[in-house]
Formats: C-alpha cells, structure tokens, sequence
C-alpha cells in the first residue's frame, strides 16, 4: 500500500491511503489519525489499512483527488533519523577530491550520521538559502521507516521491521560541512531539514524491484528541468538496508517511527568515476559528485551549487513508466 500525510493544519498532517496510480485517496484518519500512530500499533492496524487500500483499487470507498502538493513528508517530524553512507564510491569520492585516504573500515562497517527530524520540509516546499556561500546541494537517496526494534537485533530482524520506503531530499550545506567535521563531533549545522516523498510504500508493493534489502530502480534527479542523475539505486550499494539498521540498533533499541537513509545514490562506471548523462554515464545524485570529479581531473570544480531560483526535482518510477513514490519538487528561495 501506499500511504501519506496530507496538510490539515497540524504538525503531522491527516493520514491518507493513496491509490497505486497516486491518482486518488481515501481517508484512514479514523483508523489512525497519523502516520506515527499507525506505526505504534502497525501489527494491528496494517491490516486495516490494507483492507483500505485494495477498496481504494477497487472503488469500494470513498475517495478523493490527490495531489502531490498537498501531501507534507510522509512523517512530517519524527522521533530519529539517522542517514547512512551506503553508496561507499560516493564517501570515496569525497575523500579523494580533499586528497585524504579512506579507512579500509569504510568497505566493511557502515558509516552514519544523526540527522535533525523534529521539522521535516514538505516534497513541494522551497529550500530556504540565507546565505550562497554555504553552498546549498540537494542529496537524491532512499529511506526506510522502521518498526520497534530491540538493541542487538539481527539482520534478519532488521529485514523484517522495515514497515516503509520512501525517497529523500537530503539537503547539504557543502561550505559549512569542512569546519564542522574538523571539529570532530560530525555535522550539525549543515545539515538544515530534509525532504520525504510525498508517498511512502510498503516493500510488498516494490515488488521485484525490492530485492535483497535494496531497491533495484533508477533514481531521477533533475536539475532546472535537465537530466542531472539516473543512479541505480540497488547497484554499488555496499550495505544494504538491513545492515545499514542493525547498525543502528548494535547499542540502542530504535523506536516504531525510526527513519534510516541510504546516503546519496552513486554509481561507478567501468569501476572508475561517473560520467555526467549527457557524455553516457548515470550522472550523480548531488552536485558535490560532479564537482569532486572535476576536481579530481582538472583540479578545479566548475559546477556551481544551488542558487536562488534552481529548482530540483527527485523522483523513482517503475518499468512501465509510473511515478511510485511521486516527486520531490524544489526551489531555492531566499530564507
């Protein structure tokens, strides 16, 4: 099924159940008001929505138009989110651009970090910039949502509380990220709100683009309209999901509600960097990518980061063309 939290004047929005189509809704509020509360007693109310969901298809309950405007991030704040690095030729990348080596340690246990998640921004909202020389750069990943999981829980426990998945804006500010990590307590400030899908899926609906704890689909970034990124998302993933939670969880139970990320989707070509669409490559899902490789070839970036008036756009579609999680649309406005 296919789940998302409309706008009603609250802090988590009205839970909704939304058509596979993303066309129409119905109401599940007098099930469970939000999303988050639906968690709390998912064994319980999952079936229920489910029921929900196959009457939507069906016609057998009312419904109404959706619009992905009017959807908040799926779970508008929540109680964790916590972003890995699974795309390890990304960190690689990043390393080598700033001439520093990479533990071998990053090929074996994943690297993570512990985002803000008490305001989450809207799929459709502005990016606010008050200051260019950050360096403001979108980050296109995937996320899952979490069921209760107990400390030390296995991987295969990990596997099965994943409850949803979504995509994700990750936003960057890349000229505050250096003096941050010097500091040696990680990122904080240039890590402003992130951006959800309007539409979080179960797994079961992924079908056999859902494999082996990853999802096996291209992921769409554009930039101003042009073709920026067409990653596969479940090819150089180095941890999949279920590694990426129970690293989570080795020292801590995670709460029903917990959202883990991917990191940024990144591909390598012929076991070397990417390459920009436009020259036959997969392009990138953030513009740090291309700026380390042209630093690494020209000792220079020449791509400039977000500014006023850029517009991202992220989005994931099956075979057939479809949108599945509808799209995270930006524009960078002044804060």
């Amino acid at each position: 099924m296919k789940l998302a939290s409309l706008k009603n004047g609250t802090r988590d929005g009205a839970l909704v159940v939304v058509s596979r189509d993303l066309t129409h809704y119905t109401d599940v509020s007098h099930i469970a008001p939000t999303l988050q509360a639906a968690l709390d007693d998912w064994p319980n109310v999952a079936p229920i929505l489910e029921a929900e969901a196959r009457g939507l298809e069906t016609g057998s309950v009312p419904t109404e138009r959706f619009h992905e405007r009017e959807a908040m991030s799926p779970l508008p704040r929540a109680f964790q989110w916590a972003d890995g690095s699974a795309y390890v030729n990304h960190v690689e990348l990043v390393r080598k651009a700033r001439k520093a080596d990479m533990p071998a340690t990053f090929w074996t246990d994943p690297l993570m970090y512990q985002g803000g998640s008490d305001t989450f921004l809207s799929p459709r909202a502005p990016i606010p910039m008050a200051d260019e020389s950050w360096g403001l750069d979108f980050e296109g990943e995937v996320a899952v949502i979490v069921g209760d999981l107990r400390q030390g829980a296995t991987k295969a426990e990990a596997a099965a509380a994943i409850r949803l998945v979504m995509l994700v804006n990750d936003v960057s500010l890349r000229g505050l990220i250096p003096g941050e990590l010097a500091k040696g307590f990680g990122f904080f400030q240039s890590k402003p709100s992130s951006t959800f899908s309007p539409v979080a899926v179960t797994p079961s609906m992924l079908g056999e683009a859902w494999q082996d704890g990853k999802l096996h689909l291209p992921l769409l970034v554009d930039l101003n309209g042009q073709p920026f990124g067409r990653a596969n998302a479940g090819v150089d993933m180095t941890f999949d999901f279920p590694t990426l939670i129970a690293h989570a969880a080795k020292t801590r139970p995670l709460g029903a509600g917990t959202i883990i990320g991917s990191g940024t989707v990144s591909n390598k070509l012929d076991g070397g960097p990417g390459k920009p669409i436009a020259e036959g490559g997969a392009g990138y899902s953030c513009i740090a990518e291309l700026r380390m490789i042209e630093t690494i070839q020209s000792g220079k970036a020449a791509t400039p980061f977000m500014g006023l008036g850029d517009v991202v756009r992220i989005e994931m579609k099956d075979d057939d063309g479809h949108s599945i999680f509808g799209a995270i649309e930006q524009v960078v406005e002044a804060a």
